[in-house]
């Protein structure tokens, strides 16, 4: 058994003879490399190239938000990061979801908490006073209400007293309004507050520290031309100069795999997305936990290992072929 090894023997385990103890231990030794694992360690080894560059400071000049497209796993979200450990600045970041809306990126209002605090306030089991404030009439932040809000990643960043970057991440996955329900919030950098209609009170970034905004999108359906009016674009392309940059910024992850085995993995994988029929073919994410596993579960894997065998039987397939579909693709008779 390898020092990675925590699983083997299974097929005719022997639990007589098992020791546990061990076996904890291995699970617990058993760890993803930093760098794969975590987005703000992995800002360290992120390589973009010119192209990119040029598109973050056409950004950056205008304050206008960076879109970048592309396949998953090319690097849009982790783009966010490296910009802020370059710049030395706080993320402020949001996952888009199927039921997200514009409002999720300015505050959560609890409106059962507040809804709770009334009830025991009229029935005399709160705090003296509780759910019965009037609203403040004039700094609306000092309304009671607010001790049910919680700032969203705009509103942070907005307030936040030095320079920011908001990371709006899968901006395709959101409902098809989303996108321009936050034209003015991207624009302008405001929204109304919530418990103020009045133009003084809405909640804006100073002028003269307007945060970064980065938007990531993998294509999965257009975005409204408004919307993509107010930003600068950017497509990430998976080529042959994105996988080399990330596989030699990543080489730590993998040190036991020599380069000609690391050039064989890489060979393979290109043969993978080649392959058309593929109804998902496998990003630079899969590719670095493929490297990684073979580095961890085969030492001393040699090109010929990789270079011998059918797409089918290289090892640890898992880790890059996600589809069962796809997996029948590559057992059909003949496939290479």
């Amino acid at each position: 058994m390898s020092d990675f090894e925590v699983l083997s023997g299974l097929r005719d385990h022997d639990w007589a003879a098992h020791d546990s103890a061990a076996a904890h231990r291995r699970l617990a030794a058993a760890r993803p490399p930093a760098s794969l694992a975590d987005h703000a360690a992995g800002a360290r080894a992120y390589r973009p190239d010119e192209d990119l560059g040029r598109a973050v400071n056409a950004a950056i000049h205008l304050r206008a938000p960076l879109l970048v497209t592309g396949e998953p796993g090319t690097g849009k979200t982790q783009l966010g990061y490296f910009l802020g450990l370059y710049f030395d600045i706080a993320v402020f970041p949001y996952t888009v979801r199927s039921t997200s809306t514009a409002r999720d990126l300015r505050y959560d209002f609890d409106a059962v908490a507040y809804l709770r605090e009334a009830y025991l306030a009229g029935s005399g089991g709160g705090a003296a006073g509780a759910g019965r404030d009037a609203p403040a009439r004039g700094d609306p932040n000092q309304d009671p209400r607010m001790r049910h809000i919680e700032p969203g990643p705009l509103w942070r960043a907005f307030t936040h007293r030095a320079p920011c970057l908001v990371l709006i991440d899968e901006i395709d996955k959101a409902p098809r309004d989303f996108p321009n329900d936050l034209l003015q919030e991207l624009d302008q950098q405001e929204f109304p507050h919530p418990f103020s209609e009045r133009p003084e009170h809405a909640v804006r970034a100073d002028r003269d520290r307007r945060p970064l905004v980065l938007v990531t999108s993998n294509n999965e359906r257009r975005l409204p031309d408004a919307f993509l009016r107010r930003c600068i674009v950017h497509h990430i392309a998976m080529d042959e100069a994105l996988i080399g940059r990330a596989v030699a910024a990543h080489a730590g992850a993998y040190p036991a795999l020599d380069l000609a085995a690391r050039a064989a993995a890489v060979a393979r994988f290109r043969e993978l997305r080649g392959l058309d029929r593929l109804s998902r073919k496998p990003g630079i994410a899969e590719l670095l936990a493929w490297l990684v596993t073979l580095d961890r579960a085969l030492p001393g894997l040699a090109e010929r290992d990789l270079m011998a065998k059918p797409l089918r039987d290289l090892p640890y397939l898992d880790c890059l072929v996600k589809d069962q579909g796809d997996q029948g693709i590559l057992r059909e008779p003949g496939r290479r």
